[in-house]
């Protein structure tokens, strides 16, 4: 039987080894939620009939972000992971003549880096504030819209407009089809994304 005097010590050692089991609970229930939101927005990017860029990828870079906002390297790994699995996906239909749409193209290193890239926008998305979620949910398809298709234009790819001034918002006019339903993607899968990760992790933090 332990002396009187080591119960206080007693009992610390046992708190800290609860909140330990506590900590490791609350990982793996992020973790399996992060592999069931990767696994079903990949599966969804490959159905048919949805409209073309109403997608998930930049969405799960902004909660990547402002999950991982203190590991940042793993929020830009969240829609890399994402965009690969439903890419495979499109090759193995691809090669069964399944869709004529190939998964794996040339440039798309550098797409996924666009992607990727969006993260950055999530790292201040902590806050309860609807504001910041609906400017940041905004400005990152906003900006991916931009880069991606100043790209497109500067490496002469695409549309073959010329390098002019002309060419370049030529080029962006091309692309506008797409912007609204990258927007509209962005914004409904952010609203499930961090509104369903409020409603089951109320004390959401930045890991």
């Amino acid at each position: 039987m332990k002396p009187l005097f080591l119960f206080p010590k007693l009992m610390e050692e046992v708190w800290h080894s609860k909140k330990k089991i506590i900590k490791m609970r609350f990982n793996k229930q992020i973790f399996v939620a992060l592999v069931i939101m990767i696994l079903t927005s990949a599966l969804y990017r490959v159905l048919p009939g949805r409209p073309y860029g109403f997608a998930p990828q930049i969405a799960i870079a902004l909660f990547g972000g402002s999950l991982f906002a203190n590991k940042k390297q793993y929020a830009f790994l969240l829609p890399i992971l994402s965009m690969f699995i439903s890419d495979l996906l499109y090759q193995v239909l691809f090669t069964y003549h399944l869709t004529a749409i190939q998964g794996f193209y040339e440039g798309q290193l550098l797409n996924y880096i666009l992607i990727a890239g969006t993260a950055v926008f999530g790292f201040g998305l902590q806050s309860n504030k609807f504001s910041k979620y609906f400017i940041g949910f905004l400005t990152a398809p906003t900006a991916y819209f931009l880069v991606s298709n100043f790209l497109v234009w500067a490496q002469g790819g695409g549309y073959h407009h010329a390098f002019t001034i002309t060419g370049l918002i030529q080029t962006m006019v091309d692309g506008l089809p797409f912007y609204p339903y990258s927007v509209a993607g962005t914004l409904v899968f952010g609203a499930f994304l961090f509104g369903s990760f409020r409603v089951l992790i109320p004390k959401f933090k930045a890991i």
